[in-house]
């Protein structure tokens, strides 16, 4: 598998697939095909335009498009995306609010590495914006990074987290979601005893595998079922001449997809199918419900070779976090030195990704921290998406986050924005 050859394979597959959907909706758009009332014409046109835009959305990374804020003076605010610290394998940006006055509550999301875009926490930044300064890492695709910029793995990963919190001062508020969890973990236990003036005050934890082995799921049992050989051999390609990372050992983001889809293959087939339906109907649109999600859902990214091996290698079969026995550049990092940084966990009931246990596990290894800095929430019915983006999330689970966050800084609460209202925090 670890050839150009495999990489490009894949994408010709992409690009015919999005070619076939393109050429079926031109075709049954001539105008010659109304003649007469035909509803396969109708159908084929569906399935074309459904298809089309299903392949085309792989291949592109999407737009953050942050609507305007709305703020107590009663004028919709702008938002600029601005670049606060910019490295090979992705930057530290700023969701900037024109016009608006420095918010006391400044919060780091530290987004996943595992197959989509930053952007898939497009919503839970849209609905911290109200409340919050908000940065977020915004990771690049692998294939886009020429072989010169090096290598990437957790231990890199890790030492830029260490930077961007530098960057950002300690009166930050770091929320990790999913696959990052127990990095930002690590990273905060490496400033511990690095530059402890540099840590943020408080930690949130959301849905991520400290200890992959305190609850299964598919996910930890593909882990322990097959070897790192078998995965080098199956799962790593070298990026093809199309793109600026010609050469690099990437883990392809169509394979990850792949295995995203096969894990509720029938809810997708379902859900492709029903919008076939009603676009051949009529009652699809651009940015229906279907389109809003799949278009975010079906934009993928390649990671480095070297970050999904040593990720499934130390934190999955070794479980280097879970054993505290993490190593960053040659430097032990023990956890229990985190001391001073409230922690809060939150974890959904239903989570078939990373199943509750598994983050819950990271308070366990905070023995130097007092019980009085240490939190966690568990979401009944709520799945791994639920638990940072849509109604349980806004609802619930964001309103305990800023409360989490007030309590540990060292400024007076905040207003906190509610339906276009500013109700005082007492």
């Amino acid at each position: 598998m670890k050839y150009m050859l495999t990489y490009d394979l894949m994408e010709s597959m992409r690009n015919t697939n999005q070619w076939l959907g393109a050429t079926a909706r031109a075709y049954a758009s001539y105008p010659i095909m109304s003649w007469g009332a035909n509803p396969t014409i109708d159908w084929l046109k569906a399935w074309g335009e459904v298809t089309e835009r299903t392949f085309s959305r792989m291949v592109v990374k999407p737009d953050w498009g942050i609507p305007s804020v709305s703020m107590e003076d009663g004028k919709d605010h702008d938002v600029k995306v601005e670049m606060v610290l910019e490295r090979d394998f992705g930057d530290l940006i700023h969701f900037k609010v024109v016009g608006r006055q420095p918010m006391a509550r400044r919060v780091l999301l530290v987004a996943p590495m595992s197959g989509h875009y930053a952007t898939l926490l497009r919503k839970t930044v849209m609905s911290l914006l109200p409340d919050c300064d908000v940065f977020i890492t915004d990771w690049h695709n692998a294939r886009d990074i020429p072989v010169s910029a090096g290598k990437f793995d957790v231990e890199d990963y890790t030492l830029y987290l260490v930077d961007f919190m530098k960057k950002l001062g300690s009166d930050i508020h770091v929320v990790a979601v999913c696959q990052p969890v127990p990095l930002a973990l690590a990273a905060t236990a490496y400033l511990a005893e690095e530059d402890p003036t540099a840590q943020p005050r408080s930690l949130t934890l959301i849905g991520g595998p400290v200890d992959p082995e305190a609850n299964h799921t598919e996910v930890t049992d593909f882990g322990r079922s097959v070897t790192m050989g078998q995965l080098e051999e199956t799962m790593i390609q070298r990026v093809g001449f199309k793109y600026a990372g010609v050469g690099r050992m990437v883990y392809p983001g169509l394979l990850q997809l792949a295995s995203f889809i096969s894990m509720n293959g029938e809810t997708h087939a379902n859900a492709f199918r029903d919008q076939i339906i009603r676009t051949a109907k009529g009652e699809a649109a651009d940015h229906d419900k279907h389109n809003t999600f799949y278009d975010e859902y079906l934009a993928v990214m390649d990671m480095t070779a070297e970050f999904y091996l040593s990720t499934v290698q130390r934190i999955f079969k070794d479980r280097d976090i879970a054993r505290n026995a993490f190593v960053v550049d040659g430097r032990p990092v023990d956890i229990s030195k985190i001391t001073t940084v409230a922690v809060k966990i939150v974890e959904g009931e239903k989570d078939d990704i990373s199943a509750p246990g598994q983050c819950l596990a990271a308070l366990g290894l905070l023995t130097g921290l007092p019980e009085s800095k240490k939190a966690a929430h568990l979401e009944p019915g709520a799945g791994h998406y639920g638990i940072f983006a849509g109604g349980k999330w806004r609802r619930n689970i964001r309103p305990l986050v800023l409360d989490f966050i007030d309590a540990n800084s060292d400024v007076p609460k905040p207003a906190r924005r509610k339906s276009g209202k500013v109700v005082a925090l007492k």
